[in-house]
């Protein structure tokens, strides 16, 4: 009977390992040059070039470019419009990752087509959509101007325009990570006294931490760079509404592409922090998956013979 068993694994082993499909080997390496030849000239050789053409007079030409108030101005509402958009957005992110992934209500499936409308809207009709709303000649644009609050060409219309491009990304990060992790240890939360701020903070948020994580990188990223909804909605006003984008736009514009590349290399660098942070935290989620599973396989070594003790004895006492 065991020598049944155990031909009949080797059997299953042996289907299991031949049930996948194999590629020949030049097969295989012809698509892993195609991949890398890819990668090559449609990636790293432009990343390159930005760095070789922000250089290309000297350093000193380059400290100048980023040392312009202009260019400060620039730099600085990138980071503060940034700063702004990102926390609103986790905050609506988790909100509606939680709605969606815990509870079924009436619309749930409208809100849930709703949060992928930024994908499928051009970034410049966005931005038109609020020029149309709060500019002087839009819906509330006469009332706006009469309490004199500006939000067309000014720092609130970038805000509002690069909220809606990025509030998907938080959000759809969040949504399959809270649906595989299901309700129960919030209803055990619950059942055991918990509020549902404590049942959040201390059950919910700590299980979700890495989907989080990288819609926070996502959306930074997107923020900083977003271009066609800002660029409608900005007004291109220099040293105050001109954002990273529009800065390297407006320089390479006027022919000087040495600065225009200068600033666009810190766009770059910010973008190679931002992959490296994410490269990080996927290396520290496996790790911590591995260590997990290892824990657990331990145990279930540690535990297997008590549990298959019974079932070895009636084997045992057949004839």
């Amino acid at each position: 009977m065991a020598g049944y068993v155990k031909r009949s694994r080797q059997t299953n082993g042996h289907t299991a390992s031949k049930g996948g499909t194999e590629e020949s080997p030049f097969f295989k390496w012809l698509l892993i040059t195609v991949a890398l030849l890819f990668s090559i000239l449609f990636l790293l050789l432009p990343l390159v070039n930005v760095f070789a053409q922000a250089l290309s007079k000297g350093w000193q030409a380059y400290w100048t470019a980023l040392s312009e108030p202009d260019a400060w101005a620039a730099i600085k509402l990138t980071l503060l419009v940034a700063a702004i958009t990102v926390p609103l957005n986790v905050v609506f992110g988790l909100a509606a990752a939680w709605a969606i992934a815990k509870f079924d209500f009436r619309g749930k499936s409208l809100l849930n087509t709703l949060i992928d409308l930024p994908f499928s809207v051009s970034p410049v009709v966005a931005g038109l959509m609020y020029v149309l709303l709060f500019g002087l000649q839009g819906y509330f644009g006469r009332w706006l101007a009469d309490h004199e609050i500006k939000i067309i060409f000014a720092v609130p219309g970038i805000v509002i325009a690069t909220i809606f491009i990025t509030f998907p990304f938080v959000a759809r990060e969040l949504i399959p990570v809270m649906q595989a992790t299901r309700s129960e240890q919030e209803q055990a939360a619950l059942t055991l006294g918990a509020t549902g701020w404590q049942t959040f903070w201390r059950v919910t948020l700590p299980s979700v931490k890495w989907g989080l994580l990288y819609g926070i990188i996502l959306c930074n990223a997107r923020a900083m760079g977003e271009f066609g909804a800002v660029s409608v909605v900005s007004g291109h006003i220099t040293g105050q509404t001109d954002t990273m984008p529009l800065r390297i736009e407006k320089l390479y514009q006027e022919y000087n592409a040495a600065a225009a590349f200068a600033i666009a290399s810190l766009l770059a660098l910010l973008a190679l922090l931002t992959l490296g942070i994410k490269t990080f935290l996927e290396w520290k989620q496996e790790r911590d998956y591995e260590r997990a599973q290892r824990a657990a396989e331990s145990y279930e070594d540690s535990t297997a013979p008590t549990s298959r003790e019974p079932e070895i004895t009636a084997v045992r006492s057949q004839p």
